[in-house]
């Protein structure tokens, strides 16, 4: 290992020179030789005055918190380092950070701190939440530029952009209770399809015969397309670009998963319209903590078109807001 050999009372200084120019080795440890300090290096020495030497390090407690880590790589105010995020998204090799306000300002060493430390390539932060229809989400690109990338989650594949089409990692449990269920024989129309989400489980691990994925970004259906590729199930998955409510048929499905938030309620009316008698719905959508379950129930009650059925469950899918709470209500219509 090539180490920048320096006295002891210049360590700390040079170490910082060095972290700050990248070229601190955050892998490996810093050694000691008699009165002389070991810092790993990365590439050409930059301080001639000193030598450069092979020495053997010791690599970096890989126990220690990320946290740890990438606070000692970043020169912020020390107050602001207990600010630093713990929790991430980490897509392929893309990482998706939301700052406090108090840390923007050094959003860009902070993103490739992040980067280094935790080997991603890309790092985007998050500038707002997503809106709009077609969920687009609001990010900025702060270190690497391939912002595409291939995600793994449970032994199914997801190619996306981050930067250009949303993907909820919170959504985990309620991807996995998809893939468990038994859907054999059944038609199933996965409303809000995005870049497959719920239709790659349902279509990859759960058996239905056949997915009616319904997409109306343009930039998702195109990574929808590719996934459905990408895990086998051409035969399993059919696409409808456009609005869902334009979906054609009556009474048809065997299941229908509403993957959506927030006015997801203003769909339930064609969800009723598309389920067979005896199909399930599972109707997701956010809700006050203090309304749970009946803001929910209500709106379902509204969306039924008067048609009979009955709650089999409700569970929180994941914590969405302060005082709310993003969930899904298993519906069995009679």
């Amino acid at each position: 290992m090539r180490a920048l050999a320096v006295p002891k009372e210049e360590a700390d200084s040079i170490k910082d020179r060095l972290n700050r120019r990248r070229q601190l080795d955050l892998e490996w440890r810093p050694g000691r030789e008699g009165r002389m300090v070991l810092l790993p290096l990365r590439g050409e020495n930059p301080f001639p005055e000193y030598q450069v030497v092979e020495a053997e390090l010791s690599p970096q407690d890989r126990h220690r918190p990320p946290q740890e880590r990438i606070a000692e790589a970043l020169e912020v105010p020390q107050e602001l380092k207990a600010l630093l995020p713990e929790k991430y998204e980490r897509l392929g090799h893309v990482l998706v950070l939301r700052l406090p306000e108090a840390l923007l300002p050094y959003r860009g060493e902070i993103a490739e701190a992040y980067a280094r430390v935790l080997k991603a390539r890309t790092v985007l932060v998050e500038k707002g939440i997503i809106r709009g229809v077609e969920r687009r989400p609001d990010v900025e690109l702060l270190f690497g530029t391939e912002t595409e990338t291939t995600h793994s989650e449970s032994g199914i594949l997801y190619r996306l952009d981050p930067a250009r089409v949303m993907f909820s990692s919170g959504n985990f449990d309620e991807k996995l209770r998809m893939a468990s269920l038994d859907c054999r024989g059944e038609t199933v129309v996965d409303m809000f399809a995005g870049i497959g989400y719920f239709t790659m489980p349902l279509a990859a691990k759960a058996g239905a015969e056949r997915v009616i994925a319904c997409e109306i970004n343009p930039e998702a259906v195109r990574f929808l397309r590719r996934n459905i590729e990408l895990n086998h199930v051409e035969d399993v998955v059919t696409v409808f670009e456009g609005d869902n409510r334009d979906l054609p048929g009556e009474g048809f499905a065997d299941r229908v998963v509403m993957g959506y938030v927030n006015v997801t309620w203003q769909f339930l009316p064609k969800a009723f319209s598309l389920i067979k008698k005896g199909g399930i719905i599972h109707y997701q959508d956010t809700c006050s903590i203090d309304r749970i379950p009946h803001g929910l129930l209500d709106k379902v009650s509204q969306g039924s078109g008067g048609r009979p059925y009955e709650v089999l469950g409700i569970r929180e899918v994941k914590a969405y807001a302060p005082s709310i709470s993003h969930m899904v209500v298993d519906i069995r219509v009679s």
